[in-house]
């Protein structure tokens, strides 16, 4: 009986033990998790400034309801130059950039301030 009263004396203490790291965890996996959640508006936001200038003009296009096609005939270019923007192969020349801007109703300034550094 003795030796049933000591092991447990010596395992009650590893087991709280044990489950007040298991709580720990928990609890740090909560706050994780709501610092997370909470963060939604800043990783858009983030999103949204690190684009590259293909990207800006692709979401650009894509909001004002235009194909490149469409765009590429606006500004007097052809489609393939307009593909090669959004892709990123290639970059549209000032001109181009400026016709571009007031074809999506934005400034130049605008466009460019959406591309990552």
């Amino acid at each position: 009986m003795k030796n049933v009263t000591i092991s447990i004396l010596i395992a009650l203490p590893i087991y709280l033990a044990i489950a007040g790291v298991i709580i720990y965890f928990i609890v740090l996996c909560i706050k994780a998790l709501r610092k997370y959640l909470r963060s939604g508006e800043v990783r858009k936001e983030k999103k949204s400034v690190a684009m590259s200038l293909g990207e800006a003009l692709k979401e650009n296009r894509e909001r004002c309801h235009m194909t490149q096609e469409f765009v590429a005939e606006a500004i007097g270019v052809s489609r393939q130059a307009v593909s090669k923007w959004e892709t990123g192969t290639s970059d549209p020349s000032t001109s181009n950039l400026i016709a571009l801007a007031k074809l999506f109703d934005v400034s130049a300034e605008e466009l460019l301030r959406s591309v990552e550094k």
